[in-house]
């Protein structure tokens, strides 16, 4: 696959990551052309000035890594990192909410759709597969779809398990067209991210997307 490296969001949401971690990323992804870098929201005001003109893509995440904050919350941390200049935000959904059969979570991702449309970002909602089962899956995906989300994103990477070819493939019979898929966590080699874009992933979120694009 010739053109992975336009798959790729080169990934750092390690605990121990610092100034020069954002730096040596984002130069990466400079050197490899990959689609975009996801930093923690700290450093998105740095990273920002660090990709300057170039063609990458600059994503944050919120609510990370449970989803358990009132959406208040996840809209204000939306709008500063909006502000500190994130082009795509990866929320991750309150599995809490949706485990106790509310539908709150909706609610929530419409509205969180809403602030990043209006300010012309794409919204990724991190569903955490490993914590669904198939019914749980499905009505997530369906939520998601609903409420206007530009991808639904597996993972954060922080479950007991990442992306896997058999959710990325029922993900992908449920949402329509329009609605992209992240497949993210776990994913270390050039042929586990082929098969998952086979399987129907369109991007790839992954710490190893050098080790990835130098496979080929």
């Amino acid at each position: 696959m010739k053109n992975i490296h336009r798959y790729i969001e080169h990934t750092n949401l390690k605990p121990t990551l610092t100034h020069y971690d954002v730096e040596q990323l984002i130069n990466e992804a400079k050197e490899h052309q990959l689609l975009g870098v996801c930093v923690p929201p700290f450093w998105v005001k740095k990273a920002k000035r660090d990709i300057g003109e170039d063609d990458i893509q600059l994503v944050t995440v919120i609510g990370f890594p449970l989803g358990y904050q009132m959406t208040e919350t996840k809209l204000a941390e939306m709008q500063k990192a909006i502000d500190d200049g994130a082009d795509e935000l990866d929320m991750v959904m309150n599995i809490s909410a949706l485990k106790a059969q509310m539908n709150w979570p909706k609610i929530e991702i419409a509205k969180c759709s809403k602030l990043a449309h209006e300010q012309y970002k794409l919204l990724k909602v991190i569903i955490e597969t490993a914590y669904l089962n198939e019914q749980e899956l499905e009505l997530a995906c369906r939520w998601c779809a609903d409420a206007g989300v530009d991808f639904v994103k597996t993972s954060t990477g922080f479950a007991p398990e990442g992306a896997k070819i058999e959710d990325i493939k029922k993900m992908r019979a449920i949402l329509p067209s329009n609605v992209g898929i992240k497949a993210s966590g776990g994913i270390k080699t050039y042929e586990q991210a082929v098969a998952l874009i086979n399987a129907g992933a369109d991007r790839i979120g992954t710490s190893s997307g050098v080790d990835i694009v130098n496979h080929i």
